[in-house]
């Protein structure tokens, strides 16, 4: 990573998260998350990082391995059904990573996930951070209906609803 690369990184405060997700756009995405998960077993968290912090830039981690060490921290696996999904964003580049816990990413694979990423990333490229998330949220949402449907009333396994603000 050059000089140019770490100091956009410092700099991005939450300002940029705030400027591309409003209160109102940070609840309707907590809204759809609770409404989808009334609907399977699965867990979805969305998490939203400006830029990196300073250790991962001084680590070299690419924005996979710190949406790995945010899944971990978030225990997003900690689901009964390893069905835990982390959707995570790094606005400062533009970059959407989704990681899944096992008892997902057995029955999907990569290419899925690449699909819902770069969806995800055209509508953010645009402007469309509200629209960007939801559809993401749907997409995720209908592959856990697919494969871990609700059969009881739901029970809250602790992970939050609304996005995470790294």
């Amino acid at each position: 990573m050059n000089i140019m690369q770490i100091a956009k990184h410092m700099f991005a405060g939450r300002r940029l998260t705030y400027k591309h997700f409003s209160a109102e756009t940070l609840r309707l995405i907590e809204e759809t998350i609770h409404d989808s998960e009334l609907q399977h077993r699965g867990e979805i968290v969305v998490a939203i990082e400006a830029g990196l912090p300073m250790r991962a830039l001084l680590e070299c981690r690419s924005p996979r391995e710190r949406a790995i060490e945010v899944f971990s921290r978030l225990r997003v696996w900690d689901t009964e059904d390893n069905a835990g999904v982390l959707i995570y964003l790094l606005l400062v580049e533009g970059r959407i990573e989704i990681v899944a816990d096992r008892g997902v990413s057995n029955l999907v694979g990569e290419k899925y996930w690449r699909d819902v990423c770069r969806t995800i990333e055209d509508s953010l490229r645009i402007g469309e951070g509200k629209n960007a998330v939801l559809n993401g949220i749907n997409l995720v949402s209908a592959y856990l209906k697919k494969h871990f449907p609700r059969e009881t009333p739901a029970k809250d396994a602790g992970l939050p609803d609304e996005p995470v603000i790294l």
